[in-house]
């Protein structure tokens, strides 16, 4: 994050009254995945269905009738993010065919009607995002409204590590029911293992440490640019705690990876200031939880003989039975039951299993569209607080990147939502750019002249238009033109 400069004026900030528009939908769709505890149901429809899902359905069909008409203010065009959401899609229910086309037991069938239901709702909530979140002050608006929920989440977490009070018990809203147990509270070395509002541990902390960038963004630049930072340091300080209270592997790999992403694009001064600041945090959560940062290092230095990585191990075992039978379109998406075939934590491979070679090209390729669309960002515009956002969502992308290596990402709801709205976000932050006065500037300069060609080249009456002051030189003829000797 660069040193702070003078706000350029071609992106105002929004006056007036706000519009209903499609952040107004994502911020909602961000509240009811993180406020709504996980367990939580619709009552009276024939399938399990979370009202983050169902919302993230009405997105998608507002996003399509959008498109039909040129009134409603929604982008259409290209965009890298878009491309992947719908190749992955397409990929989706592809498999979803060929799975279905044969007998399925009907366990696995519901399961594979329930998670494509999931899978295209998420996916049509980060199309909706990346062409209906149009301007800066838009795209800052859900991203807030993600910090607050995921900070809701993490106070939810903290009060059920540190008192064992499971504010979770309280939240019932009309309209649902509860699918199993409201509170995913485990135990780990001694510690409880929050979930706060989320469906595991696990995910709670992968959820905290993708928000984390985020909160650190808009504390610097309130700090640089004049604005109320204190309520984002807050945010911060409960989002890094809860992380760590996690007890999960995947949730500091998660912190680290966001760290290596932000940290080298700081100004040397700050960077020296986030690193103190870093182990400064580390010393506290010594002193406050004593043995919680030894239990932490002790999960990657006594991995070998961790129960869960042996488990993780046997799970390659096991799909590498499965992955020849349905190699190119998977088995079925959902169709690989844990408790029935055993659990594989991790979706690449989970993938792989399920959803075949070209499914798990196109999420990967997702995440790279996300990541390309930030990076394009930053390298294209002037902005200061674009280029900052730009390298901030990248990080935020690369954690469940790289933590789909460690658990199952799209098992939990919470966590594959974040993740489709910060992919629709860095594409609606590649548009945002694309549209701003005086088009995009070239991904790469002119080529750079050394001073003593373009020194030449002025004296011969170079770009410059300054010719030289000596006898004009005669042009030389093409071998063509000359006349030819006789023998």
């Amino acid at each position: 994050m660069a040193a702070p400069e003078a706000l350029p004026d071609h992106l105002p900030p929004a006056k007036g009254k706000a519009r209903f528009d499609g952040a107004t939908l994502a911020c909602v769709y961000a509240l009811a995945m993180t406020v709504i505890p996980a367990a939580l149901v619709i009552k009276g429809l024939p399938m399990s269905l979370t009202p983050g899902v169902a919302f993230g359905l009405v997105m998608g069909v507002v996003w399509f009738l959008a498109q039909l008409v040129s009134s409603m203010g929604v982008a259409k065009g290209r965009n890298a993010a878009r491309t992947a959401l719908f190749l992955f899609a397409s990929s989706q229910l592809a498999t979803y065919g060929y799975a279905t086309y044969g007998y399925l037991p009907g366990d696995e069938l519901n399961a594979a009607d329930r998670t494509l239901i999931t899978i295209l709702a998420v996916t049509a909530v980060g199309i909706a995002v990346t062409d209906g979140v149009r301007g800066l002050d838009r795209i800052d608006r859900v991203l807030k409204v993600m910090i607050v929920g995921a900070t809701f989440m993490a106070f939810v977490g903290i009060l059920q590590f540190q008192f064992g009070f499971d504010l979770t018990q309280y939240l019932n809203f009309p309209g649902l029911r509860a699918n199993g147990d409201l509170s995913h509270v485990l135990d780990r070395s001694g510690f409880r293992r929050p979930a706060g509002t989320a469906g595991h541990p696990i995910e709670f902390g992968v959820v905290c440490a993708m928000t984390v960038p985020l909160a650190l963004y808009y504390a610097l630049r309130n700090m640089d640019y004049g604005g109320p930072q204190r309520r984002w340091w807050l945010c911060l300080a409960i989002l890094a705690v809860a992380s760590m209270q996690s007890l999960s592997r995947s949730a500091v790999l998660g912190l680290g990876i966001a760290a290596i992403f932000i940290i080298p694009a700081m100004a040397p001064k700050r960077r020296v200031r986030a690193l103190w600041g870093m182990l400064g945090f580390l010393v506290a959560m010594r002193i406050m939880v004593p043995g919680l940062v030894g239990t932490l290092l002790s999960l990657f230095t006594s991995i070998s003989v961790d129960p869960s990585a042996e488990s993780r191990r046997r799970a390659v075992e096991r799909a590498g039975k499965e992955i020849p039978h349905h190699l190119w379109l998977g088995r079925g998406m959902g169709t690989y039951l844990p408790e029935k075939y055993g659990w594989l934590d991790n979706q690449y491979l989970g993938t792989l299993v399920q959803n075949g070679v070209i499914g798990l090209t196109l999420l990967i390729f997702i995440y790279l569209a996300g990541m390309y669309c930030a990076f394009r960002a930053r390298l294209a515009s002037k902005d200061p607080r674009i280029r900052d956002l730009g390298i901030t969502l990248a990080a935020c992308i690369a954690v469940p990147g790289i933590s789909s290596a460690t658990f199952d990402l799209m098992g939990f709801a919470v966590a594959t939502g974040y993740t489709f709205l910060l992919i629709g976000l860095a594409g609606a932050l590649w548009r945002t750019v694309r549209e701003q006065p005086g088009g995009i500037p070239p991904l790469l300069g002119p080529p750079v002249q050394r001073p003593g060609r373009d020194r030449r080249r002025l004296d011969r009456g170079g770009p410059s238009g300054k010719k030289s002051t000596g006898p004009p030189r005669r042009p030389r003829k093409r071998p063509e033109q000359r006349p030819e000797v006789p023998a």
